[in-house]
């Protein structure tokens, strides 16, 4: 027989009541009392049951994880992140794929949101982005954590994680610089993700600090996809004039960039130097391995789920949260021949 509520209300000497409150994590319960809870819970394998949990509340215990990103690494790391950060408050996790450029896509949200009596939501680029959507969670007053690309909190409203793709730009084509590059080129991600923009910013902040010109021929566009590397990195190589290091805008389009190069035969560091963006598995697996820029995509998502649950169970003040990627150097850049 499955261990109940008040069997762990009974083996633990409190009430029922108590034994919520444990679970729920809220404040003020004695460590003593607590303590005396969790061991019961952990004797008798109590494992709560969220329906009747949310049915029996005026409160949910769920919160929503909305993506539409080709990334399946990011998605990954982030749901790990939103999940741990759940699983410490005892909270469960809803996670729901959309199409961000649908028409229909702020209807779907907000019905989502009120069938399934969500505590609230994690929002990443670009559904985090959009303003028709957050207009339409904040008409039905539904709790959300945005994840963007920013550089501080001037712009933002609400709860926020902002992560700083602007510097890390900056910094991984300084590393460039630094080697010797002069002639750089930059292979851009989907335009309706603000970090596309922003990492193309700090690519040109760096060139222009060190006087270099920004050479518009080589900025082309793109997607966040392997395949947008390989077209993009065979167009820089059909130019007359050809860089000698690129700029990927992550690292799919940079292990693409690099699958090109090889077909190629370019040797990849000595003749042409490749950099990706995220540190993602895409930049171990490939040959060479691929100098990035580290995001901590998983601890990002751990944080952005503290702030939301904190601030619906009112226990933090805090509503935003700035993180910034650095360079992680390996062995796909080396000094210009």
């Amino acid at each position: 027989m499955k261990a109940t509520i008040n069997d762990v209300a009974k083996f633990a000497g409190v009430s029922i009541k108590t034994v919520s409150r444990v679970t729920n994590k809220e404040p003020s319960v004695k460590q003593t009392t607590i303590d005396k809870v969790n061991q019961a819970i952990a004797t008798l394998n109590y494992q709560p049951n969220l329906a009747a949990r949310n049915l029996a509340s005026t409160s949910s215990y769920v919160i929503g994880f909305i993506y539409d990103n080709p990334n399946a690494y990011y998605i990954i790391d982030m749901q790990n992140g939103i999940l741990s950060a759940c699983k410490e408050r005892g909270f469960e996790l809803l996670i729901h794929p959309c199409n961000a450029k649908s028409d229909t896509i702020c209807e779907e949200l907000t019905a989502m949101v009120k069938h399934s009596r969500l505590a609230g939501l994690v929002l990443t680029p670009p559904m985090s982005e959009n303003p028709n959507i957050l207009a339409a969670l904040d008409s039905i007053k539904a709790n959300y954590v945005r994840i963007i690309a920013g550089e501080n909190n001037s712009q933002s409203n609400g709860l926020t994680v902002l992560v700083n793709d602007k510097h890390g730009a900056v910094a991984i084509t300084q590393h460039l610089i630094d080697l010797g590059h002069r002639n750089i080129a930059f292979l851009s991600g989907d335009q309706q993700h603000e970090s596309t923009k922003e990492r193309l910013l700090g690519f040109k902040q760096a060139l222009n600090t060190n006087a270099i010109d920004v050479n518009e021929e080589w900025i082309l566009d793109g997607k966040y996809a392997f395949e947008s590397g390989v077209d993009g990195a065979n167009k820089l190589f059909s130019m007359e004039n050809k860089p000698s290091a690129i700029v990927a805008c992550n690292d799919e389009i940079a292990a693409g960039a690099l699958f090109a190069a090889r077909l190629a035969g370019l040797d990849i560091p000595a003749e042409l130097s490749i950099v990706g963006f995220e540190d993602s598995p895409f930049s171990r697996q490939t040959w060479p391995k691929l100098t990035t820029v580290h995001q901590p995509n998983i601890e990002i998502a751990q944080i952005a789920t503290q702030l939301l649950i904190d601030k619906r169970k009112a226990q933090g003040n805090e509503t935003f949260k700035v993180f910034t990627p650095s360079p992680v150097i390996r062995d796909s850049t080396s000094a210009p021949i």
